[in-house]
């Protein structure tokens, strides 16, 4: 397959306000263009949130966390109440809106290859 990696993008009413959201629970990001903050992970994916009030709260992404229960703990650090994580055999998952309702999953595959 040619494609190696992927760039979730998400859509929100005000980059500014949003940027200040995301980076509460991501920690600063990166601004390469005017309209655009991005987060780079570790494994080399990344999230872009980018302003498109007429598209906001209709994008979803999957994030890949080492540990769920931490990640709940820095999502209600960053003043949010996340709901208790769904966990099964396959994989381990809290669900939150942003505020433009845009839905992001944390995620712990048990499955190695998942998250690669």
């Amino acid at each position: 397959m040619l494609v190696t990696n992927a760039l979730a993008s998400l859509p929100v009413r005000n980059l500014d306000a949003a940027q200040g959201w995301y980076a509460s629970i991501l920690g600063p990001g990166s601004q390469p263009m005017t309209e655009v903050v991005e987060w780079q992970m570790e494994r080399g994916g990344g999230l872009q949130v980018y302003e498109a009030p007429d598209r906001a709260g209709f994008g979803s992404c999957t994030l890949v966390v080492s540990d769920i229960d931490e990640m709940v703990e820095q999502l209600r650090a960053a003043g949010l109440e996340p709901p208790e994580p769904i966990r099964n055999d396959r994989v381990d998952v809290v669900m939150i809106q942003d505020p433009d309702g845009n839905s992001l999953a944390f995620a712990v595959p048990k499955d190695p290859a998942l998250a690669q």
